[in-house]
């Protein structure tokens, strides 16, 4: 039977031509990487929802809903071949400063340029960031097609 795809949601902070990035830490997945405020959905919950929820648990800011827009939407397999749907939203402004509010699970937060990510960047966000920066509103990675 097919597995059924996560669906994970990201959020780009964009502030004078950079992006905040969340370096992992303690996940057992891609420790000391780089990546966007993300996570999964919980049950009963919308992307809207699931992409507030992160923003303030991981960053503490305050996100409303009428100041996200959804950018790019990613149909990918993850290295262990697992299925997932990446929804990336844009927050047009927010409350408060990106600080980090997980410690257990992230290093710290930092800012970098948007167009020149550093090489240890999660690819996947790397592609998320990139399609959003080109104004490609879908893509899919990762899938192998038969001819």
């Amino acid at each position: 039977m097919p597995q059924q795809p996560v669906n994970d949601v990201m959020l780009i902070l964009e502030r004078d031509g950079t992006v905040c990035l969340a370096e992992r830490r303690g996940t057992g997945y891609a420790d000391g990487k780089l990546n966007l405020p993300s996570g999964k959905l919980d049950e009963d919950e919308d992307v809207f929802d699931a992409v507030i929820r992160e923003a303030r648990e991981e960053t503490g800011i305050v996100v409303e809903r009428e100041a996200l827009r959804v950018v790019h939407v990613m149909h990918f397999r993850n290295p262990e071949g697992q299925p997932r749907v990446g929804w990336f939203f844009v927050a047009r402004h927010w409350e408060g400063e990106p600080r980090n509010m997980e410690e257990h699970k992230c290093a710290g937060l930092s800012w970098h340029p948007i167009g020149q990510l550093p090489d240890h960047t999660v690819p996947y966000n790397a592609l998320g960031i990139a399609h959003y920066l080109k104004g490609e509103p879908f893509s899919v990675h990762g899938w192998e097609r038969s001819v």
